[in-house]
């Protein structure tokens, strides 16, 4: 499937890449089908991209929570994933959003609303940690630079 996109110019993305959001995103509930994008040359800390496949200009900038949170772990009631399929666990890609805002140093991610999305079913689904022990404006910018400073 080819699209041209606002962020990356015309991509094309193979059908068995493309990972299905059955009850879409938050917010976004009739954006269901996303592509992973990896962009190397903007990426910074791991980011990548969840590509919309209906609509060209939505990509959220996504990243591996364990990247600047190593003890995220929330418990999530397996019934919410039901609709993802069985989940082996090496099969399992945790992701969560990134806010980049004008102002760099307030760079953050939404710990409490995590993507899950199940690598060989190729579905997603974001969902929502209840209670206080993750914020959704976790601040990352410092994580990020004493990472990239070798620190």
């Amino acid at each position: 499937m080819n699209i041209t996109t606002k962020n990356f110019g015309e991509i094309s993305i193979d059908d068995d890449k493309i990972i299905r959001f059955p009850a879409g995103i938050i917010g976004f509930p009739d954006l269901t089908d996303f592509a992973l994008i990896h962009d190397e040359e903007k990426g910074i800390g791991g980011i990548h991209w969840l590509q919309s496949m209906q609509e060209p200009a939505f990509a959220m900038p996504v990243m591996d929570p364990l990247t600047v949170a190593p003890d995220f772990n929330p418990q999530v009631d397996d019934e919410i994933l039901k609709p993802i399929g069985e989940l082996i666990p090496e099969e399992i890609l945790v992701l969560v959003t990134v806010t980049v805002p004008s102002d760099l140093t307030k760079m953050s991610v939404n710990l409490r609303g995590p993507i899950v999305i199940n690598a060989a079913t190729r579905k997603a689904c974001q969902v929502i940690i209840e209670g206080e022990e993750y914020s959704v404006k976790f601040p990352i910018y410092e994580i990020l630079k004493a990472k990239k400073g070798g620190e």
